[in-house]
């Protein structure tokens, strides 16, 4: 006999799913909300110790790791990027006129900053591993 106890009327929808290519033993997990302002630029060039999960709740980022071109994520929208030594570019307010606010998800390694500045010696050094810049205008 099967009993009805289990039976709910939620709903849920995979917004992303895959396999980070690690985990740090021991992990330490963050979850945050971050708030940028109209046309704010973000976080300087960066990278995590681990991987970095989010969701855009509202307005429009610019997202750009290295290797990648930069996107556009939308509200509504899932992202993520592996950690480690892949440099984040880009985390900036698509939008001149409106807030964008997301919420990360960071699994980082113990003991080590969750968020590391990258210094301008190390992206001219990397230099070659950035793809390829828009053209304005175009």
């Amino acid at each position: 006999m099967t009993s009805d106890t289990n039976v709910s009327n939620t709903v849920l929808t995979t917004l992303l799913h895959l396999v980070p290519p690690f985990l740090p033993e021991g992990a330490e997990v963050m979850t945050m909300t971050v708030e940028l302002p109209p046309g704010d630029a973000g976080t300087p060039p960066h990278r995590h110790s681990g991987p970095v999960f989010g969701y855009l709740t509202e307005g429009e980022m610019v997202f750009e790791l290295e290797g990648e071109p930069e996107r556009v994520i939308r509200a509504g929208e899932a992202f993520w990027e592996p950690g480690g030594d892949v440099i984040h570019y880009q985390a900036a307010n698509n939008l001149a006129d409106a807030w964008t606010r997301f919420v990360v998800v960071m699994i980082g390694v113990p003991g080590e900053p969750m968020l590391t500045l990258v210094g301008a010696d190390e992206l001219e050094a990397r230099s070659d591993r950035r793809a390829p810049r828009p053209v304005k205008g175009a």
